[in-house]
Order: C-alpha cells, then sequence, then structure tokens
C-alpha cells in the first residue's frame, strides 16, 4: 500500500497542508555482504527500502515490517545510523510533506528477496561494487553503515553542512 490509510484520513481533513511525518529508511545486507534495493513504482528509480511510522509503532518495528512487506526478506535491526529531516516534497497531486528519516542498518534473517508490493517494480541484492544508479542520500547512507565507527552524527557548521544524513567530512 503506497499511502497508509491513517495518511488519507489526514489528508481527508489537512488537503495538501504540509505533513510532517516520521519515516524509517534501511540498508539491509545479506551475509554475503549485499545490499538490498527495490525499484521503485512511484520514481522509477532505484532505492533503499523505506516507509512510513504508523501511530504508536516504534522505528525498528517500522523497519521490520517494511522490508518483508516490500520485499519478502526477514530482518532484524543493528543500529542507528542517522537521524535527519529532508526537504519537503510535493507529490503530483498537490500533496506536500517532509519526512523525518531514521536511518537504520539490519541484516536479513530469512525469507528470499521479491516484489511483495504494489510499491516496488523490481527487488534485487547487489554487490557494493555493482550497485545500479542511486542517488547520493542513499550512497551515503550505504557508506555509512559500512563505517565501523558508531559515530553517526556531526552538528553542522554552516546551513546546509549536514545535509544528507551524514558527516560532513
Amino acid at each position: 500500500m503506497a499511502t497508509p490509510e491513517f495518511i488519507r484520513d489526514i489528508r481527508a481533513k489537512a488537503g495538501d497542508t504540509l505533513l510532517f511525518l516520521p519515516a524509517v529508511v534501511m540498508v539491509v545486507f545479506d551475509d554475503r555482504g549485499r545490499v538490498l534495493l527495490n525499484l521503485r513504482a512511484d520514481s522509477g528509480k532505484w532505492a533503499l527500502i523505506s516507509g512510513i511510522l504508523d501511530p504508536g509503532e516504534q522505528p525498528a518495528e517500522a523497519a521490520v515490517r517494511e522490508i518483508e512487506e516490500e520485499t519478502g526478506v526477514h530482518a532484524v535491526v543493528e543500529r542507528v545510523l542517522s537521524v535527519f529531516t529532508n526537504e519537503p516534497v510535493v507529490y503530483d497531486n498537490g500533496d506536500r510533506a517532509q519526512y523525518l528519516d531514521v536511518v537504520l542498518r539490519c541484516r536479513a534473517v530469512g525469507g528470499e528477496a521479491r516484489v511483495n508490493d504494489d510499491e516496488s517494480l523490481d527487488v534485487r541484492w547487489f554487490a557494493l561494487d555493482e550497485l545500479p544508479p542511486i542517488g547520493p542520500n542513499a550512497r551515503g547512507r550505504i557508506e555509512l553503515a559500512l563505517r565501523e565507527d558508531p559515530t553517526w552524527f556531526a552538528p553542522a557548521q554552516t546551513p546546509g553542512a549536514a545535509r544528507g544524513g551524514y558527516p560532513v567530512p
């Protein structure tokens, strides 16, 4: 389901008002060190698995749920990678949203990668040296997930210096 029922209920009352929404983004690795990506139906681009938290849901619970719902893969959360606010987005229908992303490193523990809902056109494991075209935020999140150093936050020294949710070099 692309838009959760509770968001549709809010939209029925709030129209296209900017909604600030908590979300999770997962960097999921398998036992061979490959990363799980989906080809998004809405944008036609490869991306990390992500989703909106349901009311009352914890980020780790949402991560495990979203990974299974979208890909058929069973996973566990290993650690938090970053927390940051994205720039606002405007959808084709005029709805506006801004997401607070909790980015998590996860490990696959079962299931089989496949298209498991209508949000993906394709789902695959990719070796790190064979990634398809992905945006700089996704690439930065993967790089952060590979770091041994658990330091994941660097305060911005200038406006926009820490954009992308990973430390500025």
